[in-house]
């Protein structure tokens, strides 16, 4: 079996789940993991079974591709000297702190000729893959992500962070140009925006509201797409898929309301009627599987047959141009009391660029 030489760069919080996958893949050869703490580097080493070390460059010549999972601001730095190595690499979301340091990194791979995969992990949950199956061509899409403060990924707020995810499926499943962008946000334990709404309309006539937050009591990650054809809710965490749709009843029979109008209608009758005799509802089996396994698994499969993946960098680009928009218009909203340009009574700073970090 053909394996390919990779390492991880970065071995944190996300990084190590990144080097356990890959160690245990038949198709790769874990060469060794890199990260600047090199005590926390060893451990993971250790624990499977490769070789830790400080400095990623003593890895250029070494490896076939690499995964990286370094805090977001070092994204370019790092991933773009891998680029100019020619080295293939998956690089986590969000593909990079701002758009310009996005667009270079898509350059980079472009004049390398470089595959260059971004760990957008949603597109890999299988209840993810079940849902876009189900749904018909989008009007309305509504996304909630929410989380608790996990004092993690503070050199990001909760747009590039957590609403980042939501922008890439979104973009997947509208397949249509943004004309209009409406946003509202708020710091609110101080540095980035921690909470945010977004109105994002489509050229083809599609409206997504998208929701994030990182300072919420509970995680909740859920989406619901309305289309022609029905109404598809999709609960990332859980992984279950709910489809409701008009049954044929519903579409070529006398309709509710005149049903209620006969003499003798049975109105509790009808109300019980309302799901399952003129809404059908469908809960299709979900398939067990971990969608990061997936994704490496993906990663490593494009490497060796020499084929674009499935989230590759103009995707990413696409979600950190609407992601750099939806900061503007946040930007743009002036709070009572506040210095022009903040977002909110406790942010520690004003202004569109260092929003965008």
């Amino acid at each position: 079996m053909t394996q390919t030489r990779m390492a991880v760069v970065g071995v944190g919080a996300l990084g190590r789940h990144h080097a356990r996958i890959l160690s245990e893949l038949e198709t790769v050869d874990l060469v060794a993991v890199a990260d600047t703490n090199i005590e926390n580097a060893q451990a993971i080493a250790d624990a499977c079974g490769t070789e830790a070390v400080a400095d990623y460059h003593d890895l250029f010549g070494r490896i076939d591709a690499v995964s990286i999972a370094v805090p977001t601001f070092a994204h370019l730095a790092v991933a773009g000297e891998f680029l100019k190595q020619g080295i293939p690499l998956l690089v986590e979301k969000p593909l990079a702190g701002n758009v310009q340091d996005a667009e270079q990194l898509v350059e980079l791979a472009d004049a390398n000729n470089t595959l260059m995969q971004v760990g957008h992990i949603e597109r890999f949950n299988p209840a993810t893959q079940v849902a876009w199956a189900a749904c018909g061509a989008p009007k309305y899409i509504r996304a909630e992500r929410l989380s608790p403060y996990a004092f993690r990924s503070t050199d990001i707020g909760a747009v590039h962070d957590l609403m980042i995810h939501d922008l890439d499926l979104v973009l997947d499943l509208a397949d249509s140009p943004v004309v209009n962008v409406q946003a509202f946000g708020m710091c609110i334990l101080g540095g980035h925006e921690d909470s945010v709404q977004a109105r994002v309309t489509f050229e083809n006539g599609c409206i997504a509201d998208i929701t994030a937050s990182r300072v919420n009591p509970f995680a909740r990650r859920v989406m619901q797409v309305w289309s022609t054809s029905g109404t598809v809710t999709v609960d990332f965490t859980s992984r279950e898929v709910v489809a409701y749709r008009p049954s044929e009843q519903l579409l070529y029979g006398k309709s509710p309301l005149e049903r209620a109008a006969e003499p003798e209608a049975d109105i509790d009758q009808l109300k019980a009627d309302v799901f399952g005799k003129f809404l059908t509802i469908d809960q299709p089996v979900v398939a067990e599987g971990d969608a990061l396994t997936a994704e490496l698994s993906h990663f490593v499969e494009c490497v060796q047959a020499g084929r674009q993946p499935l989230v590759d960098g103009a995707a990413a680009l696409r979600a950190m141009r609407l992601a750099d928009d939806i900061l503007t218009s946040v930007a743009a909203h002036q709070w009572d009391g506040c210095p022009e340009g903040a977002i909110g009574p406790h942010a520690r700073f004003d202004g569109r660029q260092k929003i965008a970090g």
